[in-house]
């Protein structure tokens, strides 16, 4: 693990293993048809999803009680108190709720730090695998899966073949626009898996693209944008930034590519090169 780690306002590893108490928190619901419940923007919450969020909000007072912490399942803070954070965690105590509901293994536990408004660390772990994954900009990003112990992990450079990955359950005429444009410049192999999960490909070598043209929320892409950062990867807004937090009435975000090791004149010929 880096010694760049000894920068972080809290303790690295206690909050490592925060994140993997919270998804074994999940498991006791897999698989065992939980009780469904609708949000008002008529979004799944199973008891799952809150047993995580409030493990992971006691050990996040605990482990930094000076950090306001902003959950998915607790996201009803007033704008003219979360606009006087300057640091805060952003929390979704289980991303994937439909996929976790139907059975797969493609749900994930993430938490991010954010400070003015950008990513500066993140974890995501994922349960059902045994697997977290951790890091930051400039600070590197790690995987540690069945026990065994962490490895650094680095985005991969693209080839004359581009692995993109997708949402398995939302697109839209944009993305399929994209795609399209994509394929006519090279051979394109198309990977649909759920939540987070896809940025984690693109960390670990496994992946090159995900384009994203669907609604997300900040808590849906936070943690794993640090995991990936750190990798070497970038998340781009359809500016050609890089993607913030800013504070905004909503959480949704706008679109935005994510990718690892991309050449610069395939970012600009699909509008994304500075």
């Amino acid at each position: 693990m880096s010694t760049s780690f000894n920068n972080l306002p809290f303790d690295t590893v206690a909050l490592l293993e925060l994140t993997d108490r919270a998804g074994k928190e999940t498991l006791k619901w897999w698989r065992k048809e939980p009780e469904v419940t609708a949000k008002p923007d008529d979004s799944p919450v199973t008891a799952a999803d809150l047993a995580a969020h409030h493990m992971i909000l006691a050990g996040l007072r605990e482990l930094t009680p000076d950090i306001p912490v902003l959950s998915e399942e607790d996201a009803d803070v007033p704008m003219n108190e979360r606009e006087r954070w300057q640091r805060f965690w952003l929390v979704d105590p289980l991303d994937g709720t439909k996929e976790f509901i139907a059975g797969t293994d493609e749900f994930t536990v993430n938490i991010a730090l954010v400070e003015q408004g950008q990513i500066r660390f993140g974890v995501v772990g994922v349960p059902a695998r045994d697997k977290l994954y951790w890091g930051g900009l400039e600070l590197g990003a790690w995987r540690r899966a069945d026990g065994e112990p962490a490895e650094a992990i680095r985005c991969r450079h693209a080839s004359n073949a581009l692995t993109v990955v997708a949402s398995r359950r939302h697109t839209s005429p944009e993305q399929e626009a994209l795609l399209s444009r994509l394929k006519s410049l090279q051979q394109v192999e198309l990977v649909n898996i759920g939540s987070s999960l896809k940025f984690c490909l693109l960390a670990e070598g496994n992946a090159d693209l995900y384009p994203r043209f669907a609604p997300t929320s900040q808590w849906d892409t936070a943690a794993a944008q640090a995991v990936l950062e750190g990798a070497g990867g970038q998340v781009l807004g359809l500016d050609g930034q890089r993607f913030g937090y800013p504070t905004r009435e909503t959480w949704l975000n706008p679109h935005f590519v994510a990718a690892g090791k991309l050449p610069s004149d395939l970012l600009q010929a699909l509008g994304l090169g500075n």
